[in-house]
């Protein structure tokens, strides 16, 4: 048996004790033609399109498989197979459950340190001999090119794991100031008392990794359910945790369905709180649910959740156009659009509009649509058929409206892969719905305004959505920077002057919104963490009193 010292002794702490090495972001690779990563990552592709796997669920430490085999095809290549992943069922999410309460003594009793060696270790495993791997995997099973997958799953991942363990660090270091004489104040902070729901998306590998493992890393044990169009990057992902020593049950990584899932996680009395990132319905049914069955658990659960975006650029009369239209494709149409944070509504300055409409659509000119494998192709396929149909659906809606124009792409073709032209569509009302509803697809509409309406405007883009996770302002004019910064503080939790909408870092923009858009508990920050801990405030006096009596009882 391991030596375990306890989790309340350890984190109490002298200033500088067991300090983490100091975190920085990853460089990010180029992939230049020629380059060394560039031919790694081609060898990588070629390796996992060449052969089969059959993906397992984990549940404490066991390689589950079922009857139930179910394909994973590329986006961009839905007749090439990757492999099967095994398919659970409600009883397997019982078994994840029970296995991660068998783990969570040892692993909340871990020292700290040992705990933050794990994951760092996993980082630079991600760094290293597994870069390649899961960006391949990335790539190939959520049709990601190849810069969007380094940023995603390598880069961004190992921020998180990297200055994750930081913040934990300086969460434990925090500590009362005054402890008078006599006594001594004390605050520890204790992992959750039952398990963590972790409900990951598709549209990024370092999200579905970030999510379960904040909450480990923390002390908490996790029972991790991916969407089923990231799997085959999860496991890679799960074969790093446990190269880089996770224990048994500590995470549980189970492919069923939602319902099945939450059937039985939201009844169960121990659990003890939710890590979430999708669509803002499925979250509120989730809230819902939790509430209707609050008397069922042990704790209130902690309920977190980045959910949807209707995300704005707002280019003023001042703006640099090359730099707004450049802003303008990179947000809308990198990753074909989905991304939580990326842009979907433009409002675009008279004066500006006819040069920036110039720029814009000789660039879309130019973009490659086609296999993430082809490192030439800006635009790859949208996630799945559902989604294909689904914006398409929006595509053929506009063609038929005569007060819409489309001014760039408009076609798509699902033959081969789930294509979709990058789409500009250019309205006359600032309240169309492709302006309010979210898509998550290479589809962007842009609606012009008069110069003089610029004030206007911005009550416009603060009323016209439920959502608030990113938005951006393009101008020179400082008074129209700080007028729009200061009208739209509501309506993004990330929020961009002169740049696009997208590309938060960690470290340096903790990413997440309000509203519609979640609880903004900022990943990739301490907020987050925080979520993950009870803290317990202990007071130790070292002389206590032996009598009842104040002075003031005494008679003068």
């Amino acid at each position: 048996m391991p030596y375990l010292c306890p989790q309340p002794i350890r984190p109490i702490m002298l200033k500088g004790f067991f300090k983490v090495p100091q975190p920085v972001n990853e460089p990010i690779l180029n992939y230049a033609p020629g380059s060394k990563e560039r031919k790694l990552l081609k060898e990588a592709l070629n390796e996992a399109r060449s052969v089969l796997i059959e993906i397992p669920m984990y549940i404490g430490g066991k390689e589950i498989r079922t009857d139930k085999k179910v394909k994973i095809n590329p986006p961009h290549d839905h007749q090439h197979l990757l492999g099967t992943y095994n398919q659970g069922t409600k009883q397997h999410v019982t078994d994840a459950i029970n296995a991660a309460l068998a783990a969570k003594s040892d692993w909340e009793n871990l020292p700290w340190e040992q705990r933050a060696a794990i994951f760092l270790k996993a980082a630079d495993l991600i760094a290293g001999p597994y870069r390649y791997k899961l960006n391949a995997a990335t790539m190939l099973g959520q049709s990601k090119n190849a810069f969007q997958a380094e940023i995603d799953a390598a880069c961004e991942l190992i921020d998180f794991l990297r200055f994750n363990v930081k913040y934990m660090s300086e969460i434990y270091e925090q500590q009362p100031p005054v402890s008078p004489s006599g006594s001594w104040n004390r605050l520890e902070q204790r992992p959750l008392e039952g398990f963590v729901f972790a409900l990951t998306p598709f549209n990024f590998t370092a999200i579905a990794g970030n999510l379960p493992t904040s909450a480990a890393m923390m002390g908490n044990v996790v029972v991790w359910k991916p969407s089923n169009t990231q799997i085959y990057s999860a496991n890679v992902l799960m074969q790093i945790f446990r190269e880089a020593g996770l224990p048994d049950g500590v995470i549980n990584l189970v492919y069923v369905s939602g319902p099945d899932a939450g059937e039985v996680i939201f009844n169960h009395p121990n659990f003890a709180g939710i890590h979430f990132t999708g669509s803002t319905a499925v979250f509120q049914d989730i809230w819902k649910t939790i509430g209707n069955n609050i008397h069922k658990y042990k704790t209130y659960p902690r309920i977190v959740g980045e959910t949807g975006g209707k995300d704005f650029i707002l280019v003023h009369g001042s703006a640099d156009m090359e730099a707004s239209s450049t802003a303008i494709l990179r947000g809308a149409f990198e990753y074909q659009g989905q991304k939580c944070s990326a842009a979907s509504r433009v409002y675009i300055a008279a004066s500006v509009w006819p040069k920036i409409k110039e720029l814009l659509t000789r660039d879309l000119a130019s973009l490659k649509i086609g296999p993430t494998e082809d490192f030439g192709n800006f635009i790859n396929a949208v996630i799945d058929e559902k989604s294909f149909d689904k914006l398409g659906g929006y595509i053929d809606r506009a063609k038929n409206d005569k007060d819409l124009e489309i001014i760039a792409g408009g076609n798509y073709d699902k033959s081969k892969g789930y294509f979709i032209e990058p789409t500009v569509l250019l309205t006359k009302d600032p309240y169309y719905v492709t302006m309010c509803e979210e898509l998550f697809g290479p589809v962007l509409t842009i609606y012009v305004f008069e110069d003089k309406d610029f004030e206007k405007t911005l009550e416009i883009i603060d009323n016209t959505s439920i959502y608030a996770l990113t938005g951006a302002v393009l101008a020179q004019d400082r008074y129209a920077l700080a007028k729009a910064t200061h009208v739209l503080r509501n309506a993004a939790g990330n929020f961009y002057i002169n740049d696009k909408c997208t590309g938060a870092v960690v470290g340096q923009q903790p990413f997440g919104g309000a509203r519609g858009s979640g609880t903004n508990d900022k990943a990739g920050s301490m907020i987050n963490l925080l979520r993950w801990v009870s803290p317990r405030a202990i007071k130790e006096t070292f002389d206590p009193p032996k009598d009842y009596r104040y002075p003031f009882l005494d008679k003068e």
